[in-house]
């Protein structure tokens, strides 16, 4: 309903409080998470970025701590067949290399980042983007709960059984400081968690190294017992029953690629040259992921590793391999397993960082496209996807509630949507490529890897569905599954919603044309202070509004406008000066409007990641210019009140209202009324 009649004429020029210092929760804020950054300094974009080196840190330890469970995995599926493992570790180094080299080219394809989310949008439609995004959230939410539940998991194997029982509490505690590093900023929290995983390389180079050289004199009975062994498996099991087991085992290391396509999605973060950098480290991550998931799979065979209860492969590994140091009477055997073993627990917890990373930018990617909430893709005054990150550690908590952290449980879920968002993904370049055939000479050789990549991807999802379908792969498939119709749901609430608004527009051709003669600002006259967005017919039904509420009253108009920075927009210094063109622009046709009905008028304008605050101080500046302004947002509403209105619209102009009430400044929020929308619509849009 319209706001009250007020008299304005006998209204007190409103006093402009002094700023007010920071309450104690924002102090205790900035001391946790840090103080603001501002998105109109250029070298913000520097100190943001990571250069290789510190994205393979961030993103590639996803990858490589996964060599802590995948090649196990693999390997205890072949049984009594090992003498398949040269093959398996060869199969897994040569997967690694192919998955890497064809994101690679998706990265030279797509320099803007996005990954599999992005491809498959562009290439197979927005339905097969709806789908490879929602599998990479969940893949993403599993990547934290799966990574620190691990973690947890090996460190409590460390200790006395009664101590067991406080694992859920670290799990969690864990969870809480990586959201946390993740608010200060991807670079504070990277570096934070660089030398464990430097330590990490390093013990594993040796351990692997190690095993190898120790045989290396024994190349020609290790070749014979290879020979051997597959002499009796394919006596006993056929050609065709030796070769489903390995295909079954080679399958059963899924777990193993996890994480690869995540440089292609955290694009933005890469130091400039962004595509370069990005292939830098998509190259180490592969060489480092290649040689030691098939490194330690190797290895397994080499020192003769089997299962052992309440220990992982890896641990009888690394106690194997010391051995030689005991035998040879160093004491440094058992201080290099358990440096080993725990450089590995605790990479467990940095590859959870690549959630944190990659989660959030995959979400503002699809809330650019309004598949999710708008809010997501905003940042924080720290230049962080906050919400985002509090969503990501919000869902990987449930996640570890819903499956107590078993360690089990979660490999099965975790597997099956990165390969889905992989398959797209292969498929996506293929069906390019393909198209390309008449344009593109060397089509054939660019698009050979895709297939390849297309048929091994497909060939593990398919396999991993099919075994673990019982075990548990269905309930990751009904929660994706879910996640996408939460999706289309939003997005088809969203289209309404701009439907109603194009309605708006339709008095734009027949406001004023002509120049009027420019009136003069008076500071000392009433002023009606506008605040408006991009220039649309909501915001010229608010300026008529305020010309029929007090007809002839206000003297001066000053129009106010926030060019907020958004995921979208925050790639480099260019974008954000663009932003600030085309909020200049928009102000500059009010501006023009305002005169052309014989109005003074003048604007103002801010640069931000959040509209409220921003334009909260915006106000109180204008207000100490014109003393009597009184404060205006125009508001769209609808017939219909719905309650998830809160989670996909900000309310910016209650909020702005409220928070300048607050600080002793006269606003009103003008309701512009749609009565044409169909019942069970959006009931309010964000300003």
């Amino acid at each position: 309903m319209p706001p009250p009649t007020v008299d304005p004429s006998r209204a007190e020029p409103p006093a402009v409080p002094p700023p007010e210092p920071a309450p104690l929760r924002r102090k205790v804020r900035r001391w946790l998470v840090g103080r603001p950054r501002s998105v109109e300094d250029p070298g913000v974009f520097h100190h943001l970025s990571l250069v290789a080196f510190l994205a393979w840190v961030g993103l590639g330890a996803d990858g490589l701590s996964s060599s802590s469970y995948g090649p196990e995995e693999s390997f205890k599926a072949l049984g009594s067949q090992v003498a398949l493992a040269p093959f398996l570790a060869l199969a897994t180094a040569f997967t690694v290399i192919i998955i890497a080299a064809a994101y690679s080219r998706i990265i030279e394809h797509f320099p803007f980042g996005g990954g599999g989310y992005i491809v498959a949008t562009r290439l197979l439609g927005p339905g097969a983007g709806v789908v490879s995004g929602s599998a990479l959230m969940v893949d993403y939410v599993l990547t934290i709960t799966t990574s620190v539940a691990a973690g947890a998991e090996a460190i409590f194997s460390f200790l006395p059984p009664q101590l067991h029982s406080q694992s859920f509490a670290v799990e969690v505690v864990a969870i809480g400081v990586l959201v946390l590093l993740n608010l200060r900023g991807v670079r504070e929290s990277v570096t934070v968690l660089a030398p464990i995983f430097a330590v990490f390389l390093l013990t594993h180079a040796v351990l692997i190294g190690g095993s190898v050289l120790s045989r290396v004199d024994e190349v020609h009975v290790v070749t014979e017992q290879v020979r051997g062994g597959l002499s009796t498996g394919v006596a006993t099991l056929g050609l065709g029953g030796m070769f489903a087991l390995f295909l079954r085992a080679y399958s059963m290391g899924a777990g193993t690629y996890t994480g690869i396509e995540a440089v292609s999605n955290g694009l933005q973060i890469m130091r400039e040259p962004k595509v370069e950098t990005a292939k830098r480290t998509m190259v180490l991550m592969a060489i480092s992921l290649a040689l030691t998931a098939g490194g330690i799979t190797f290895a397994y065979l080499l020192l003769h590793v089997t299962p052992v209860a309440g220990q992982t492969m890896n641990a009888v590994l690394a106690s194997r391999f010391a051995g030689a140091f005991q035998l040879a009477g160093l004491p440094v055997g058992q201080w290099f397993v358990w440096i080993t073993l725990l450089s590995e627990t605790l990479l467990l917890f940095v590859a959870a960082q690549a959630g944190f990373i990659d989660g959030p930018r995959v979400l503002a990617n699809m809330a650019v496209d309004s598949w999710a909430p708008h809010r997501f893709a905003q940042l924080s005054d720290r230049l962080t996807m906050q919400n985002g990150v509090l969503l990501m550690g919000g869902s990987s908590l449930l996640a570890l509630l819903y499956t107590k952290g078993d360690i089990t449980t979660l490999v099965t879920l975790y597997a099956i949507n990165v390969f889905i968002t992989f398959s797209l993904s292969q498929a996506s370049m293929c069906r390019f490529w393909w198209r390309e055939r008449r344009a593109r000479a060397d089509w054939r050789r660019r698009i050979s890897i895709h297939v390849v990549g297309l048929v091994l991807c497909l060939s593990i999802l398919l396999v991993n569905v099919y075994e673990k379908f019982r075990e548990g792969a269905w309930v990751t498939i009904v929660v994706t599954g879910a996640v996408v119709g939460v999706f289309v749901w939003t997005r088809a609430h969203y289209r309404k919603v701009q439907q109603s608004l194009r309605r708006l527009d339709d008095i734009l051709p027949s406001m004023p044309q002509t120049k009027a003669p420019v009136r003069e600002l008076d500071p000392r006259k009433p002023t009606a202070v506008l605040m408006v967005g991009g220039y649309a017919g909501l915001g010229v039904h608010s300026l008529l509004t305020i010309q029929r509420l007090f007809p002839n009253y206000y003297q001066n108009f000053v129009f106010l406008s926030v060019g907020v920075i958004d995921s979208a927009t925050f790639r480099d210094i260019a974008e954000v000066v663009e932003v600030k063109e085309r909020t200049r622009a928009a102000l500059d046709q009010y501006v023009a409007l305002a005169q052309g009905l014989g109005l003074a008028a003048t604007a103002r304008m801010a640069l931000g990641t959040e509209a409220v605050e921003t334009a909260t101080q915006l106000c109180r500046e204008v207000a100490r210019e014109f003393p009597r302004a009184l404060f205006f947002a125009g508001k769209l509403v609808f017939e219909q009140e719905r309650w998830y209105q809160r989670v996909l619209h900000n309310e910016t102009a209650y909020q702005i209202q409220r928070r300048l009430q607050f600080a002793g400044l006269n606003a009103m929020v003008l309701p512009v009324r749609l009565l044409e929308e169909a019942p069970g619509s959006s009931a309010a849009a964000a300003a």
